[in-house]
């Protein structure tokens, strides 16, 4: 616990490390929890299949969970 998985658009490896180090270092500091309990993932989702395979399955069903969706503040 946590585990963040992470759904984007494809980038190149030295982004993807460093968002995972960013987001490993929040956790830490903010989640409290100890580093063996973080496990981050990225799937990599071509744009032409963005809107059918996370857009209307994962974003719009979970609305109710979103904390930040499209940009705006959910809380």
């Amino acid at each position: 616990m946590p585990y963040i998985a992470i759904k984007a658009y494809p980038k190149d490896k030295e982004i993807k490390k460093r968002v995972a180090e960013r987001i490993n270092q929040v956790f830490l500091e903010e989640w409290g929890c100890p580093p063996q309990a973080i496990s981050i993932s990225f799937e990599e989702v071509a744009p032409e299949k963005w809107e059918d395979t996370v857009h209307k399955p994962e974003i719009l069903t979970k609305t109710d969970k979103m904390f930040i969706l499209d940009g705006q503040k959910k809380f």
